[in-house]
């Protein structure tokens, strides 16, 4: 299932206690709160979590309409989170259990998303062993480093200029 943007800050206004059936959300309570899931998502974002939401260029060319594009898996995260940071402008606090979820559901959709980083051993403390033919590698008895070129992140593009 796809969820709108309207539909993530909706449910967040809705885990504060400001429920549909009993209150109407005004269309600048909406703004807000999409201005505040914005700003939770470049901030996730910047930390190297990237779930694929759509970030605006500009903060009002945000669409309250569009499509989040994340996973069913990020929703809860986003919501909880969301009503968390939502609570205060509202003059409302949020339950423990909210606090909770809010916390468990982003540690868990971080570990989800994080991948370990790979490393390279420092060749110049490790001996070859013996069965190393040291004339081949003018005498070093130690390993050699590999020449691995230039690398970028999983995210990024490498663009030459001419």
């Amino acid at each position: 299932m796809s969820w709108t943007k309207r539909e993530i800050v909706q449910n967040a206004f809705e885990e504060v206690g400001l429920a549909s059936y009993a209150f109407d959300l005004q269309p600048e309570q909406f703004q807000a709160g999409l201005r505040r899931l914005d700003n939770m998502m470049a901030t996730w974002n910047s930390r190297g979590l990237r779930i694929g939401y759509p970030l605006a260029d500009n903060p009002g060319d945000s669409d309250l309409d569009q499509d989040a594009t994340v996973t069913d898996e990020a929703i809860e995260a986003i919501v909880s989170n969301l009503a968390v940071r939502l609570a205060p402008m509202m003059g409302k606090t949020v339950s423990p259990d909210t606090k909770a979820t809010a916390r468990s559901s982003y540690m868990a959709l971080l570990s989800r998303r994080s991948t370990i980083p790979e490393r390279l051993i420092d060749v110049n403390a490790v001996p070859a062993g013996q069965g190393t033919k040291y004339w081949r590698f003018n005498g070093d008895p130690f390993l050699q480093q590999e020449d691995r070129g230039l690398t970028v992140g999983p995210d990024a593009t490498l663009d030459f200029e001419s």
